[in-house]
């Protein structure tokens, strides 16, 4: 017979699972779920709040009234997660006192080694700046979250190198290399030392290398751009090694006669060596009093094309006259007084040297042409000289205010002679030109 104390607890224990049923689909019927239950240790869902939209590639096991922190401080919570297509959405409810840059990062993080995970929002890192303001409605999107390492993660990757990893072959890896390395050490030191000056050179020369490498990546783009040009030309590039070839023997021949060429040209600098630099060495005289001529010669050579004036008389010709002017210093009282002014003075010519230079001994044979072509020479037009005078063929000298005499009107008497409408001078203005003087 059974114990009858047994029966009691064993009837007591069905009456409570079938009060917990009920109540159960009581809280059902009503709608209740345990998400609306808040964690231990959540911050509450005050009514100063607002939502943003995180979206993860995994949100791992995180449950609607997980804890949202900035700086491990709680703000807020997960209020729902959804799937959108191959994306997790978690949407937080933020307090309103929470300010945040617009680019702000979210990750999901765990409290402990196996705590409940937690949503962390914090400012963007890496040296960014923030912009901006979080604020309702806004979303953060996938590259902007993130997911820390799980602890089944790190046993399934350490597992795996355990089991199946190179951790059996260590030892078989460390005799191997005993072997190798056994009565080198030298060497391998040896080795590691050059290694490091190596290393030291590549380090010192890192800005040349640098810019090598940058110079090779515009080569590269100028000859991404010259693609259609280099695949043309690559294609041409057999026809004209076709061409070279059926040249070939022409080409040879050729070099081969150029090759002739180039010792004659030799022999021949060789032979005339001596008289060409007697000839420098002649030349080098008259290319030194050249060079002090300077601007002389050319300014001289300008006159050959308008012998026998200047190139600037051409700027007095006018159409069919020339403007010229004149200016003569005269002595009136020489003229009256028919004395024969005084001769101009001379220019004082430098004296000659004592000594000749020393000429070379043996001159350089110069041959001349037989015949010299002929230059001709500018015809000039007569010019209009007035006649009159006692000496046939010369001008008579006209001055302003004299007039021009007759010289076979006589003037035999000392006194010119005046004939009609031609006067010599005029003895007053002559005074009058004298200073009174007479």
């Amino acid at each position: 017979m059974r114990n009858p104390g047994h029966v009691v607890r064993l009837v007591r224990l069905v009456r409570l699972i079938a009060a917990v049923a009920a109540v159960a689909s009581v809280l059902a019927g009503c709608g209740f779920s345990v998400y609306a239950l808040p964690l231990p240790g959540g911050a509450g869902a005050g009514a100063d709040n607002y939502r943003v939209i995180a979206e993860f590639r995994d949100v791992l096991d995180l449950v609607p009234r997980s804890s949202v922190k900035v700086n491990d401080v709680n703000v807020g919570e997960v209020e729902k997660v959804w799937l959108d297509g191959f994306t997790a959405k978690v949407r937080l409810r933020l307090d309103r006192s929470v300010r945040l840059p617009d680019n702000a990062t979210a990750q999901i993080r765990q409290t402990s080694l196996l705590g409940e995970k937690f949503v962390s929002l914090a400012a963007p890192g890496g040296g960014q700046r923030g912009y901006g303001r979080l604020s309702d409605g806004d979303v953060i999107p996938l590259i902007r979250t993130g997911r820390s390492v799980e602890v089944e993660e790190v046993l399934s990757a350490l597992s795996l190198l355990l089991n199946g990893g190179g951790v059996a072959q260590l030892k078989t890896i460390n005799v191997e290399l005993t072997k190798a390395l056994d009565g080198r050490e030298t060497d391998v030191r040896e080795l590691l030392g050059r290694l490091e000056t190596f290393v030291g050179e590549l380090d010192q020369h890192k800005r040349e290398i640098t810019r090598a490498i940058e110079s090779l990546d515009r080569l590269s783009a100028s000859l991404v751009k010259q693609k259609q040009t280099i695949a043309t030309t690559v294609e041409r590039l057999p026809a004209a090694l076709a061409v070279l070839a059926d040249q070939r023997e022409n080409l040879t021949k050729m070099l081969v006669e150029l090759s002739k060429l180039g010792k004659v040209g030799a022999e021949v600098i060789e032979a005339t060596k001596a008289d060409l630099l007697a000839n420098l060495r002649t030349l080098a005289p008259i290319l030194t009093e050249l060079a002090k001529a300077g601007d002389n010669l050319p300014k001289s050579l300008e006159v050959l094309f308008t012998y026998p004036f200047a190139d600037s008389a051409a700027n007095a010709v006018r159409g069919d006259y020339t403007n010229l002017q004149l200016t003569l210093d005269l002595d009136l009282r020489g003229l009256l007084d028919g004395q024969t002014p005084p001769p101009l003075p001379l220019p004082t010519l430098p004296p000659l040297p004592t000594s000749l230079p020393t000429l070379p001994t043996a001159l350089p044979t110069v041959r001349l042409p037989t015949a010299l072509p002929s230059v001709p020479l500018p015809t000039l037009p007569p010019l209009p000289l007035p006649t009159g005078g006692s000496s046939p063929g010369l001008p008579t000298l006209c001055l302003p205010p004299l007039t021009c005499a007759d010289s076979a009107s006589g003037a035999q008497s000392g006194s010119p002679a005046r004939s009609p409408g031609r006067v010599a001078y005029d003895p007053d203005l002559a005074v009058l030109l004298m200073g009174g003087l007479r």
